[in-house]
Formats: structure tokens, C-alpha cells, sequence
């Protein structure tokens, strides 16, 4: 399928990269359909919007730069999607980056990940209960933190 997008313009998609969101994500509750795109620079990701195509959001797995990452939610919120909180083979698990100009400073939201059903292509941004997830995890901190600890 053809998919108009923010950072590549018209492109192929394949049908097993679109992802429905039941409700939405925070903030854009009324687009529900997106497609998962690799960004050319890894490890990041593109979250398009089929509908609007100037909303993409870049994602990154949060467990890149913090290994000991449990997103800590409620199980109902799982269940939407058909999930169980011990099924990680289906599971994957993303957070929303913002990145401002200085790209040193860009954040992750722990807080509010996105979980995807990977065999059912549905997802849902999530609200961790675990206060030590924020909206705004310094990447490139994080990193440098897990570095000097294995130094």
C-alpha cells in the first residue's frame, strides 16, 4: 500500500507494518492508524500517521539505553490490545522521542510508552505506575551512564 509520510514523502509500505491504536495515542486520540517505519538512522523508528501525514512521531526501544526498563502497567490497558503482562513474545515495547535543537538534549517518555502486539499489529501509549519513569529521560545521559558503569 502507498502511505504519504513526513520524512520519506510517498512511499511502498507493506500491509504488516500498519499498527491500529484502539484509542488512539495521548494528545491524537482521533488517528488510529499508523505504519511503523525503520528511520534511517538507527536505532530509531518513524510512527506515521495514515490519515494526517505531518504527524510521525520517532521512536526509540527504551531498552537501549536502559536495560533495566518495566514499563509497569495496568493490566487493563494491556488487555486492549490482547495482551498479558508475561506474553513478551508478542510484546514490544517503544517510547516517544522529542528532539529538540540541541540533538545532545533529546528525551525518551518512559512514562508513557507505546506497546505494541506485534502478531495482532495493535498498540496502545500506556501510563506506567512505576514513578521512576518520566516524560523526559536524557538518551544520550542514559547512555553515557550505562558506559561509565561498564568501564
Amino acid at each position: 500500500m502507498k502511505v504519504n509520510t513526513k520524512p520519506y514523502g510517498l512511499i511502498d509500505v507493506d500491509e504488516r507494518q500498519h499498527i491500529h491504536f484502539p484509542a488512539g495515542i495521548l494528545g491524537f486520540e482521533n488517528l488510529r492508524d499508523y505504519v511503523l517505519l525503520d528511520a534511517l538512522q538507527q536505532p530509531f523508528y518513524w510512527l506515521q500517521s495514515m490519515d494526517i501525514h505531518e504527524i510521525a512521531f520517532v521512536l526509540i526501544e527504551p531498552k537501549i539505553f536502559r536495560p533495566d526498563y518495566q514499563p509497569d502497567v495496568p493490566s487493563y490497558e494491556l488487555e486492549e490490545i490482547q495482551l498479558t503482562p508475561d506474553d513478551s513474545e508478542n510484546t514490544l515495547i517503544f517510547s516517544i522521542v522529542t528532539i529538540p535543537e540541541n540533538q545532545e538534549e533529546m528525551t525518551a517518555n518512559l512514562q508513557g510508552p507505546i506497546i505494541l502486539n506485534r502478531k495482532l499489529h495493535m498498540a496502545r501509549q500506556c501510563i506506567s505506575e512505576n514513578d521512576n519513569w518520566k516524560t523526559r529521560h536524557k538518551i544520550m545521559e542514559e547512555l553515557s551512564n550505562i558506559r561509565n558503569s561498564v568501564c
